[in-house]
């Protein structure tokens, strides 16, 4: 080998060692930095010597494509777990004291200790204040359903603007990748920033990617809709301004096709976007058919007949305000909630009498006055183990009390709860094993970068003293010739 030769392998040598040396110094800088893909400097031969051919970037497309879907599906089911723990806690859940099913049991016990004693006044002002905290939870719980719901519209409207903007973003970086691929430039940073931007629209919709020429991509939704093909496509949502019972919100459009609907407690939503819609639209309108269902069978169980001749049937105790007669049977009477009210007639506060509680608000069945007189104050304990009609989730109807139908629809939330709680573990977990596995291979290691950082100064003071070998032979052949 000629000192010449030598020579240059030596200085390609320490050019590399340089090289290598920035990319393990960058890899460091970003160790905490979860959206940045560790790059290494691979060598090819040289003659003499080596150099480094290019900078890559350490990926797994197979792998990056399922922890973007399993992050999808968990953020879809986080999302409806906590919709439900809203739901449960503000308006009919176990946990929530004054619940619907609560409020009516203490009224019924109320009301059997005021038939003990019907002449105490003391009782029936309790009894009342009962009925009056049953009608609050009702209109109050129906009020919380509709605010629930024109959140969950404001959080959709928020989530659309974002993924909008996501998608512009997107554009910008996969035009510099595109860009760099023709020219033959590094674009490694544009790569770590479209990953970073797909991750964060996979949490909005589930989204997988098609791969073209000049490492282009291509985004669609989970069914069919094209999201992303060389420019953004026009995600589209209008929003609720309020919520009433009867209002029905709009339903999200990606390039003019309607955002696939979701079902089930473990949803079969991915993204957030699908689960708030399921929240607003599924959850929320079943609870507040359920809580107008109630509604109605407190105006039945309560309503008053009259018993000479029987002419039918109208509203008690309990009342609404749209219509002074008895709502219908043939099915769910929406607003009945939130319209619920006691009647005027036995209320002080309202002008009425409240013995007409224990006598009877529209027929006389106390004609004697008599202070003693228990028979309707049992007849409306009763009414509430009665068995009725009710519409149940999902539209069958159900021979129950209405104690059994509002203690049913505490269950169905709180199973919707647990099946929701526990397909959110699951998720996460997939989610988070994906991610830890996708990590090992993408992320930074810092053991391994420091250990590779000894190699190079080894690397290095190896070349240095090859080049002080070099130099010395040098002097000595010059030395020779003079």
């Amino acid at each position: 080998m000629s000192l010449s030769t030598a020579l240059s392998i030596a200085q390609n040598s320490l050019l590399n060692t340089q090289r290598q040396t920035s990319v393990l110094s960058r890899n460091i800088a970003n160790y905490q930095n979860a959206d940045y893909a560790r790059r290494s400097a691979t060598l090819t031969s040289l003659a003499p010597g080596s150099r480094v051919a290019m900078i890559q970037r350490a990926t797994d497309i197979a792998l990056f494509k399922q922890s973007i879907s399993a992050l999808s599906g968990w953020t879809a089911q986080k999302t409806i777990v906590d919709g439900l723990d809203r739901l449960s806690l503000n308006v009919n859940g176990v946990d929530n004291g004054s619940s619907p099913a609560m409020m009516i049991g203490k009224l019924q016990n109320s009301l059997q200790l005021y038939s003990s004693t019907p002449s105490n006044r003391t009782l029936a002002e309790n009894s009342l204040e009962m009925a009056r905290d049953v009608v609050r939870s009702l209109n109050t719980g129906s009020d919380e359903i509709q605010s629930f719901r024109a959140d969950m519209d404001k959080q959709i409207a928020t989530g659309v603007a974002d993924l909008n903007s996501l998608l512009a973003d997107f554009k910008v970086v996969n035009d510099e990748i595109v860009k760099s691929t023709r020219s033959g430039q590094d674009a490694l940073d544009s790569y770590d920033s479209r990953d970073a931007i797909l991750k964060k629209i996979s949490e909005l919709v589930p989204i997988s990617t098609i791969s073209r020429s000049d490492n282009d991509l291509m985004i669609v939704t989970a069914d069919g809709a094209t999201l992303f093909e060389t420019d953004p496509r026009a995600v589209t949502f209008v929003a609720t301004p309020a919520y009433g019972p009867t209002s029905v919100g709009n339903r999200i459009h990606v390039d003019g096709v309607p955002l696939h609907r979701a079902n089930g407690a473990n949803t079969s939503a991915g993204g957030s976007l699908a689960a708030m819609t399921q929240l607003r639209d599924v959850y929320a309108v079943e609870m507040q058919a359920q809580l107008d269902e109630v509604a109605r069978g407190l105006i039945s169980a309560f309503s008053e007949t009259d018993p000479n001749p029987p002419n039918g049937s109208r509203p008690g105790l309990f009342t609404w305000t749209d219509d002074p007669l008895m709502p219908a049977n043939g099915g769910v009477t929406t607003g009945l909630a939130a319209g619920l009210k006691l009647s005027d007639q036995v209320d002080p506060a309202q002008g009425g009498i409240i013995e007409k509680l224990r006598d009877g608000i529209w027929y006389d069945v106390n004609p004697t006055d008599n202070a003693s007189f228990s028979a309707r104050l049992i007849e409306m304990v009763n009414s509430l183990d009665t068995p009725m009609t009710f519409i149940a989730a999902g539209g069958a109807t159900a021979s129950q009390s209405l104690m059994t139908y509002t203690s049913a629809s505490i269950s169905w939330v709180e199973d919707a709860r647990k099946t929701a709680a526990g397909a959110a573990e699951t998720k996460g977990a997939l989610m988070f094993r994906t991610a830890e596995v996708l990590s090992n291979i993408t992320n930074v290691n810092v053991d391994e970068e420091m250990a590779l950082m000894l190699e190079l100064e080894q690397s290095y003071a190896a070349s240095a003293k090859m080049l002080q070998m070099i130099d010395e032979m040098m002097k000595t052949l010059l030395s020779i010739v003079r």
